[in-house]
Parts: structure tokens; sequence; C-alpha cells
């Protein structure tokens, strides 16, 4: 099976750092370039608020001069027609709007003090003029207007200081605004040169990003197909390797069965000449034995005592070794028998388990509790199997003393099902949780009938159901055994 060397996934690791290093420094570039464009925007904003402020403080000036002037314009027209009343109205209400005007100004100026001074003096210049005009307007009514030439005219002179004033401040405005138009038009230059930057620079993140984007699909098609390919020869050699193992399977349950019968025919031999062997004995010792003969101590001890033990040895050993060959037998005739999947409902068999071992139970006063069971596809009669062995071994190993508690629950996860057999009893040592499940082998005191198959073959179904039983447990403080099913029938390698 072909290979990736280890330096091939190093340096693709370092080019994919590298990758990820640089689009980094570009995302922040750009994120910089953005902030920075929001910066310049709100100074291009200030500068354009503070242009139109100063437009808005000539607009004021002008409005004033122009109220001002509209107020010496009546009080001429005072002076020419004293009688007429139309003109003192409007010089009322140019004054009126000048003084209003002046508060607006005064408003917009708060923040250049060099225009708060001016605005000062140009208040306290114009509230002199209008004082000079309202006299003006009162020695009319009276008839007692003087008038002298406009040279000599103090209020004259008081328009045209105001006018002065005006016209330094609307200097200084328009300085200023030539400044503000200047920093605006630098702002625009800097935001456009920024907008510029950063579109540029959103542009080859993008093609980076894409070029990168576009390497790494090539690259993980390549390694797809590649992958690919190594799948297609992994499931070829595991099919390789399955066939080899059912073929392995296959011939040690047949290896089984043939050995297995070879050793039953002579062992019926030795159980049958085991049965002569003590009728001999029978008959030796009542010939042997007869009222009034003397005989030797040895020959009576080995005709009462020794001849009997020794065949009743021979006689347990045999028995036992026919039981053992009656569980090969029996899990090599399981091992090839045709699983059937149906749908099952755990609860059911459960139940079903539980009635029969009913006269145990209430022997044994053990409470048995059911929780919440699923419903699988399985072979029934292989689930009823795994489940009678958990259940009975859980009756069988009680601790002495402590009355029984078995607990049968289950659950699903991941398309499987759990289901757990919890007891009180006896426990399992640490050392023993793997060895229970091997063939003839057995844990803890040996006070129990049995020949240690049951869990080797509860294993052993569990794998053919595509299945696993794994057990948790603490010598004195009980057990649990825990088998893991696929809710779907899958089919184990065990399957010949």
């Amino acid at each position: 099976m072909p290979t990736t060397p280890t330096y091939a996934f190093s340096r693709d690791a370092g080019n994919n750092r590298l990758i990820l290093l640089l689009l980094a420094i570009g995302f922040a570039a750009v994120v910089a370039a953005v902030a920075a464009v929001v910066i310049v925007q709100r100074q291009a904003e200030r500068d354009a608020y503070w242009v139109e402020h100063t437009l808005d403080v000539e607009a004021s000036l002008n409005r004033f001069v122009r109220h001002a002037e509209r107020t010496e314009t009546a009080r001429r027209g005072i002076i020419i027609a004293p009688t007429e009343t139309n003109f003192i109205t409007i010089a009322e209400k140019a004054i009126a709007d000048a003084s209003n005007e002046l508060t607006t100004l005064e408003t917009l100026v708060k923040d250049n003090s060099s225009q708060v001074r001016s605005v000062a003096g140009l208040r306290k210049a114009f509230d002199g003029y209008a004082e000079q005009a309202r006299t003006t307007e009162a020695e009319a009514k009276l008839g007692i207007l003087k008038v002298d030439s406009l040279d000599r005219d103090s209020t004259v002179a008081a328009i045209r200081h105001i006018r002065t004033y005006a016209d330094e401040m609307l200097a200084r405005e328009d300085k200023l605004l030539h400044e503000r138009n200047l920093a605006q038009d630098s702002t625009r230059t800097l935001l456009s040169a920024m907008l510029a930057l950063c579109a540029a620079l959103v542009i080859g993140v993008a093609i980076a990003a894409i070029q990168i984007i576009r390497r790494n699909i090539a690259e993980i098609d390549g390694k797809r197909r590649e992958l690919h390919l190594l799948n297609q020869e992994l499931e070829t050699l595991v099919d390789e390797r399955t066939a080899e193992l059912q073929r392995a399977n296959a011939e040690i349950q047949r290896f089984a069965y043939i050995v297995s019968h070879d050793l039953r025919s002579p062992l019926v031999n030795v159980m049958g000449f085991t049965a002569e062997l003590d009728a001999a004995r029978k008959v030796i010792g009542e010939h042997v034995l007869k009222d009034g003969e003397e005989v030797p101590q040895q020959v009576r001890l080995a005709v009462e005592e020794d001849l009997p033990e020794s065949i009743g040895f021979i006689r347990s050993s045999t028995q036992k070794m026919d039981r053992l060959i009656n569980a090969i037998l029996r899990l090599s005739r399981e091992g090839r028998r045709t699983l059937s999947p149906a749908r099952v409902a755990i609860a059911d068999v459960v139940q079903s388990i539980i009635e029969s071992l009913q006269h145990r139970i209430d022997e044994t006063e053990t409470r048995v509790e059911l929780g919440e069971l699923p419903v699988v596809e399985t072979d029934r009669l292989a689930i009823e199997q795994i489940l009678s062995n958990l259940i009975e071994n859980a009756l069988k190993y009680l601790q002495p003393g402590r009355p029984g508690e078995i607990r049968i629950a289950g659950s699903t996860s991941h398309g499987r099902a759990i289901i757990t057999v919890t007891d009180n009893g006896r426990g399992i040592s640490a050392r023993d949780h793997e060895r229970i499940f091997d063939l003839f082998r057995r844990s803890g005191m040996q006070d129990q009938p049995g020949e240690g198959i049951g869990l080797a073959h509860v294993r052993a179904l569990a794998y053919r159901l595509g299945g696993l039983v794994e057990v948790s447990s603490e010598e004195g403080q009980g057990s649990t055994f825990t088998v893991s099913l696929p809710l779907k029938f899958q089919s184990g390698v065990a399957d010949a």
C-alpha cells in the first residue's frame, strides 16, 4: 500500500501557515486602511463643517451690515421728510434686526477670541449709532431737527466706523475661509488616496485569497483522488483479510467439530471401561472379602478404598471432559448457524428471560429493575442467548449476605443500541476483566457450577451481530456488562 512521506505533511503544514500569515497580514492591512479612511472621512466632515461655519459668519456679518445701512437710509429719509412716519418704522425695524443679527453673530464666533472682541466692539459702535439714530427720530417728531453737512454729521461717522469693523471681520473670515478651503482640499485629496489604497488592498487581498483558495482546492482534489485510491486499496486489502479470516474461522470451527467428535469416541470407551472396571472391582471385592477369610490389609484397603476412589476420579474427569466436548460442539454449531435479522424489542426479550428465571429470582429474593430498552434489527436467538447469559451470571454470582439487585437498561447513540446489565454482586477483579471472556477461564471463587464458556460465547455472539461486550467492575461492589449493537444489523467478520 502506498504511503505519504512525513516530510510532505510537514512541508504542507509550513506552507499553510505561511499562507495564513500572509492572508492575516493582508486583512490587517485592509482593516488598517479602512480605519484610516474612516478617520480621514471624519476629518473631511470637520473641515466641511468649519468652511460652512465661516460662510455662516460672513453671511451673518453681511446681513448685519445691510440692516445697519438700511437704518442709515431710513434715518436720512427722516431728515429729508420729517413728517413721513414710514421712515421711522423702517429705522426701528432695521435697528431691531441688526441687534438680533449681532446676537446670532456672537453665538457663531464663540470659537474665535479675536472675532469675539470684534463683535463686542461692533455692538458698542452700533448701540451708539442706534442711539444717535433714535435722537434724530425724536428731533424730527418735535420739529427741531437741525441738519449739518454729511462730513460733520457724527451719525454718518458712526456708520462708517461700523462698516470698517465689519470689513475687518470679513477680511479675517475670508482668510479663515481660504485656510479652511485649503485644508478641506488637502483632506479630500488624502481621502481619495486612502480610498484608492484601500480599494487596491482589497483587490490585492481578494486576488491572493482567490489564488490561494484555487490552489488549496486543487491540492484537496489531488489529495481526495489519492485518498480515494488508498481507500480502494484498503477496501481490497480488508476484503482479502476478511475473506482469509472467515476461511480461518470456518477451518477453526470445522477443526473444533472434528476434534470434538474424535475425542468423544475414546471418551466413550474410557467411560465404558470405567463402568466395567467398577463392576469388576465389585466382583473382586465380593470374592476377596468373603467372611472368614484372612486377606492382607493392603489388599483390603486397595479393594475398599483405593480402587473406588480412583474409579470415582476417572468418572468425574470423564464427565467433565464430556461437558467440555459438548460445550465445544455447541459453540461450533452456533458459529455455523445462519443469522436471521429481524426487528426485536429488547424489552420483550428481557421480560421473557426474567419469567424463565423467576423461580431463581424468588429464591434469592433479588430485586430486578427494568429501564428503557431499545428496539433493534438483529438475530433474536443470539440476543436472547447474550442477555440470558449475562442475567443468569448476575443471579449466580450474588454477594452472600446482601439483597440482590439487578438493573437492565438501555439507550441509543450514534446509530447503536447500548444495553447494560448491572448487579451488586461479588464483582470481578480488575486483572480478570478481559480473561473472563476467554474460553474455559473463570474469575474468583469457583463455588458455582460452570465450564467457563458463557462469557466467551456472549462475546462471540456479539461480534457476529456486529457489536461489542465490555465489563466495568470492582471486586465486592458489583459489575456492569455493556452490550453495544448496531440498531440496524451489521454482520461481524466472524460470519463464515
